[in-house]
């Protein structure tokens, strides 16, 4: 895996993948950032909400449950001083779906944490993380 950063002007960059996809990251104004992007730390939660996302996505479609959605909402705490490391994440998924069964959304958070997550698993070397759910049905 490769990833190129990309200096721009002032706070921000331009960075792109090793699959070619570019993205915009920006300090606040105050950093003399132009606001035009999203924060290097941000990104960090962004991959994290990524990554478990598709894993639960994964899980439930090959245990055969009709999902039809799954957003997940993240909030995090960083440390008062430098570095500021995240030092607790919270992850909320809204699973969707017709007659979904509780156990196999549990397990598949489960799984995804404690196994297939790597942003999930490397993150909660430095922060705890904990998770909650909702099962949306859908009529």
């Amino acid at each position: 895996m490769k990833a190129r950063i990309k200096w721009i002007e002032k706070s921000s960059f331009t960075g792109q993948s090793g699959s070619g996809h570019t993205i915009v990251m920006d300090g606040p104004p105050g950093n003399g950032g132009h606001n035009r992007g999203v924060r290097p730390m941000e990104m960090l939660l962004l991959g994290l909400g990524g990554c478990t996302a598709f894993d639960v996505v994964q899980i439930l479609q090959k245990s055969r449950q009709p999902i039809t959605d799954c957003v997940v909402e993240i909030s995090a705490k960083r440390a008062e001083t430098i570095p500021k490391v995240f030092t607790h994440i919270h992850v909320h998924f809204k699973v969707s779906g017709h007659g979904l069964k509780e156990h196999h959304v549990k397990r598949a958070i489960k799984l995804s944490s404690e196994k297939y997550c790597s942003a999930s698993i490397m993150l909660g070397k430095v922060a705890s993380i904990s998770h909650d759910y909702e099962i949306i049905d859908i009529d």
